[in-house]
């Protein structure tokens, strides 16, 4: 009979799961654990499948467990996996015991089958040993001490993303070219270390030597400075550098030759004494002659070195002044670019305020407005307005508008508070007007209703009242085609002598 396939990770259940004590039928003769899907020998012992499986493995072996009971029955003793069958019965036995957590501080409670089914190897209070350091934690905090506190755990740096061991991030930080450092001069931080060496030697505050420091030149000073530097000591580096070659141009004195001196910082051939003989001006000629040569061949050597040095300087001047040019070019683009923004700025800003004074117009409008054909109009400081009128600064005022219906014709009026026409100088003068509306398609044309002008005392004693209907021929009543139509009323309203104190008109 073929056996149940095995699983080489699963040994008999611990007997601490137990919650009452064990039977000896329920123990595997291998592990002496609870028997874990048991297997029943020939001899009618009982084992985990696990444990049969590794006892056959290499072959038929006698039984350990009827060698201690003293029972030696050839066949019967012998453990063969061909002649083993799974035991249901006790297996059914074995999965309805009650259960229990053995872990510390768990308070899990079941049978055998559920414990196998749902909690074993996935109670929290279980000890595990980690894989990398080995180290036995509670499963619960396995997730945190794999991210936290194993000493063998795999880190990715957060600067450059190598993998490395945590017992390396020091040594790694110490090589990282992407670790952030801080300049000690200038306290930028968050430099990478690969550009660090770069960083030092341009920093604006970081000092080193003058370049013309093997001259002579003794300055340290700032690295954003030495430009600087080097135009206002022009003259002093060429100094240092014509002293140092005139200092090397020096030979040492050689009895009746001619040798090259410093003379007022210049050098000069000085020929032999003249009391040389003849015969040693004539064996050493060959001697002086090669001599001076040499010494014309070091000075073009330094000459040259001197004009070179000369070059570089107007090479960096030329390099600084394009630098300036560049500068000054971004600077122009820079400026254009924000006068564009500061027009556009401007043009939003003039629309606004066109918007604001629209808004403005309508509430002033919505304020006066009215929708029931009637509409007074209160005319305050009417003594200076009567000034302006009789001086021309103002000849004519225009009231609100206001409808004769929701829906229906906008209208004003038209006020000349020093007469017009025929009764300019001597009447105030009153005037209808039509105005273009947004519902004129809806309305009837011409207008034809009766409108009546009333100029009304306040101390309800004697009002001026004028009326017509409107001459349906005239433009003045006719759907406007502008903003509004002809005004047509009564240029001799009501005389000016009769006019004291505020006046209010009214139109029905």
């Amino acid at each position: 009979m073929a056996l149940p396939s095995l699983d080489s990770s699963l040994q008999g259940i611990p007997k601490n799961v137990l919650a009452v004590s064990m039977e000896t039928k329920y123990q595997c003769q291998q592990c002496h654990q609870v028997l874990r899907k048991p297997v029943q020998a020939q001899c009618g012992h009982r084992f985990c499948v696990h444990c049969f499986k590794l006892l056959t493995s290499s072959g038929p072996k006698p039984c350990e467990a009827c060698q201690q009971e003293e029972i030696y029955e050839e066949p019967q003793s012998i453990l063969n996996s061909n002649e083993a069958f799974p035991d249901n019965a006790a297996g059914r036995e074995i999965a309805s015991l009650p259960a229990k957590c053995f872990n510390g501080g768990c308070s899990w409670t079941g049978c055998i089958k559920e414990y196998e089914a749902q909690h074993e190897g996935k109670c929290e209070y279980e000890h595990v040993p980690c894989e990398a350091c080995q180290v036995l934690i509670l499963r619960s905090e396995k997730e945190r001490h794999n991210e936290r506190e194993c000493e063998e755990r795999t880190l990715n740096c957060k600067y450059c993303k190598v993998s490395f061991n945590f017992k390396q991030i020091k040594a790694h930080d110490e090589i990282c070219q992407k670790f952030p450092m801080q300049c000690k001069d200038c306290g930028k931080k968050k430099i990478p270390r690969e550009k660090f060496l770069d960083h030092s030697r341009s920093c604006a505050k970081s000092k080193t030597a003058c370049p013309f420091s093997e001259v002579g030149c003794k300055a340290v000073i700032d690295n954003g400075k030495h430009s600087d530097h080097e135009q206002t000591n022009v003259m002093e580096h060429m100094r240092l550098i014509l002293a140092t070659s005139m200092v090397r141009l020096q030979r040492p004195e050689a009895p009746g030759l001619g040798e090259w001196q410093e003379d007022s910082g210049i050098g000069l051939y000085r020929a032999p004494e003249e009391g040389a003989t003849a015969s040693a001006a004539t064996v050493g000629g060959g001697t002086a002659a090669s001599g001076q040569t040499s010494g014309l061949d070091h000075k073009v050597t330094v000459l040259e070195n001197i004009v070179c040095v000369l070059n570089r300087e107007v090479e960096r001047s030329s390099l600084t002044l394009e630098a300036f040019s560049r500068q000054h070019r971004l600077d122009q683009d820079k400026i254009e670019n924000l006068s564009n923004k500061v027009r556009q700025l401007e043009r939003t800003l003039t629309m606004r305020d066109l918007q604001l004074a629209e808004t403005d117009q309508t509430l002033r409008e919505l304020q006066f407005c009215t929708f029931d054909g009637v509409f007074v109009w209160k005319i305050a400081d009417f003594s200076r307005r009567r000034q302006d009128a009789v001086a021309g600064r103002t000849p004519a005022m225009f009231s609100p508008a206001f409808y004769s219906s929701k829906y229906g014709y906008k209208m004003c009026l038209r006020l000349y508070l020093n007469g017009d026409g025929t009764g300019r100088g001597t009447h105030l003068s009153l005037f209808f007007v039509v105005m273009r509306g947004k519902c004129d398609a809806l309305l009837k044309w011409p207008f034809s209703q009766k409108v009546t002008l009333m100029l009304l005392d306040q101390n309800n004693r004697e009002h001026i009242i004028d009326a017509f209907r409107p001459d349906v021929s005239s433009t003045s009543f006719q759907r406007p085609i502008s903003e509004m139509n002809i005004a047509s009323g009564c240029p001799l309203f009501c005389p000016l002598a009769k006019l004291t104190g505020t006046t209010s008109s009214a139109l029905s």
